[in-house]
């Protein structure tokens, strides 16, 4: 029994299996047959062969119903619609029926589920970028482009005028706070009765406020007044701070520094350090006065000196020819100046020791006896023993890259202990050294005024990289001619002058013990 049932439920099984093949092959014949026969409604492009604007489908195919524009891309009252047949998938049809982007604008609707189906489509076609935009429309825009430009403008200009405003109130301010500053000095050392008489020379002045036991200068409302009687003659000399200009003051003439109105803190500077205690010295320019002039418009910062008509030892050394006296008197009195701001002075009123920081030949004058004397302290240091500090100039600026010694070129010189500026300052004066003993003339030879250097770093202005180079790397010092070795002063200046630029600074001579030896020479030329 159970054997009967099996072999029944087997051949159902495969009876239902032919049956549903049969229905599939004859299903799919008949829609291939429905599809040939298939048409849709065709018109603008109809094969030549269709009858009655229909076209056949091809198996597969689409009916299709489009518009689109013109060739100008501009739609006209009468939108051109055309109807077709398309391919089938294989052939791009289904591609062509959802494309988004043609050549020339156009919306294609295809359909394929009935004959002539396309005739019932109504594609729509989106207005192109091209429609023309009313003219109040453009008004507008170009009304508001211009408005926004106009405001654009506006605002650029209040800002510009808003910057160089506060510039300016900003200047107006420091002058004023200079002035208070330079006001409330004066206020200070107001005295009963005149200082300044009109019978008095510059002379009469100087003694006179050294014997005071300051040594400090003038008292400032004296500056003042003779700041204001000062006539300017000629411009002598320019550089970064300023003019240097000759004067005249009653009769005699004087130097004046007009300093630039952003080197303020440069002439306050060195107006303080001239003005400190006992420095007045032979040997060190001598400080007149100083004052500040001028109005709301303009300012001008004075720092007035005594005035050398032979001007720079730079300037000096090339229009004369030096014999051994003049050399030594040149070397020692420079010396004697630089040992004068190096050494402290203790006491009730003492002077604190003081390091240049730019020793070169441009600033230092030769004076009419043919001494040399120190001047431009704008970069000075100063030394508070009581407090154990260095006080350096607000702008610390370097010096003349020529001159400086090779531990400030790369930046290793201790900052904090103020016996490295006084060895930078030596070093610097052994170059000076070297540029006055060029000009000392012996059996009838003599070099050429040059500055340190000049055969190795030829730039006026060199840069660190360069003095590096020459000074660190190369180790290299200024040529020593081999005509010194034939005279015992130059042989000497020679051996002074090689300790001062010691590659340690350590090892370098005290500016004292620079002083002393070139006395010494003095005194053994004289005996000679």
């Amino acid at each position: 029994m159970a054997t009967w049932i099996g072999l029944y439920r087997t051949n159902n099984y495969w009876n239902f299996t032919v049956l549903s093949t049969f229905l599939s092959l004859l299903f799919a014949v008949v829609t291939v047959l429905a599809e040939e026969g298939m048409k849709c409604y065709c018109s603008e492009h109809c094969p030549e062969d269709a009858p009655n604007n229909t076209c056949v489908l091809r198996p597969g195919g689409w009916c299709f119903s489009q518009i689109q524009t013109g060739e100008d891309g501009i739609i006209h009252e009468g939108a051109i619609t055309s109807h077709g047949c398309l391919p089938p998938i294989d052939d791009g049809g289904q591609f062509l029926c959802k494309a988004k982007k043609h050549t020339i604008p156009r919306i294609m609707l295809c359909c394929n589920d009935r004959p002539m189906c396309n005739v019932d489509l109504s594609p729509t076609l989106q207005p192109t970028t091209t429609t023309h935009v009313p003219v109040e429309t453009l008004d507008q825009y170009e009304y508001d482009t211009a408005h926004q430009i106009v405001l654009l403008i506006s605002v650029t200009v209040c800002a510009v005028l808003f910057i160089l405003t506060s510039t300016f109130l900003y200047v107006r301010l420091k002058k004023r706070e200079a002035r208070r500053r330079y006001d409330v000095e004066v206020s200070r050392t107001r005295q009963n009765e005149p200082y300044l008489t009109n019978g008095d020379t510059l002379s009469e002045l100087l003694n006179r406020a050294s014997e005071s036991g300051s040594g400090s200068g003038l008292p400032l409302l004296v500056q003042r007044t003779i700041a204001k009687q000062v006539q300017l003659i000629r411009c002598v000399g320019q550089g970064r701070f300023g003019e240097v200009w000759k004067a005249k003051w009653r009769g005699e003439h004087v130097a004046v520094k007009i300093y630039l109105t952003e080197e303020e803190s440069s002439w306050f500077r060195e107006t303080e350090i001239y003005q400190t205690v006992l420095m007045r010295h032979e040997n060190i320019l001598g400080f007149i006065a100083a004052d500040i002039r001028g109005s709301g418009s303009w300012t001008q910062l004075f720092l007035i000196t005594e005035y050398h008509e032979h001007g720079a030892l730079f300037n000096y050394l090339r229009y004369n020819i030096l014999d051994t006296k003049a050399m030594l008197r040149l070397a020692h009195s420079a010396a004697n100046g630089l040992a004068h701001l190096h050494s402290e002075i203790c006491g009730m009123q003492g002077k604190p020791a003081i390091a240049h920081r730019d020793i070169h030949s441009r600033n230092i004058l030769v004076k009419a006896n043919g001494a040399c004397a120190i001047g431009d302290m704008s970069r000075a240091a100063r030394f508070l023993s009581e407090s154990n500090e260095v006080d350096l100039p607000t702008k610390c600026r370097a010096g003349n890259k020529r001159y400086m010694a090779p531990e400030a070129l790369d930046s290793t010189l201790n900052t904090n202990a103020f016996e490295s500026y006084k060895n930078a300052d030596v070093y610097s004066f052994g170059l000076v050294l070297w540029e006055i003993a060029r000009r000392c003339v012996t059996r009838g030879i003599v070099e050429d005024a040059q500055v340190p250097y000049f055969d190795f770093v030829p730039s006026s202005n060199p840069t660190y990289e360069e003095m590096q180079k020459v000074v660190i790397q190369e180790r290299r010092r200024p040529d020593i001619p081999n005509r010194w070795s034939g005279d015992d002063s130059l042989l000497s200046i020679a051996r002074v002058m090689t300790q001062c630029w010691h590659p340690n600074p350590a090892a370098r001579l005290t500016m004292l013990r620079v002083k002393k030896t070139l006395a010494k020479m003095q005194e053994e030329d004289f005996k000679v």
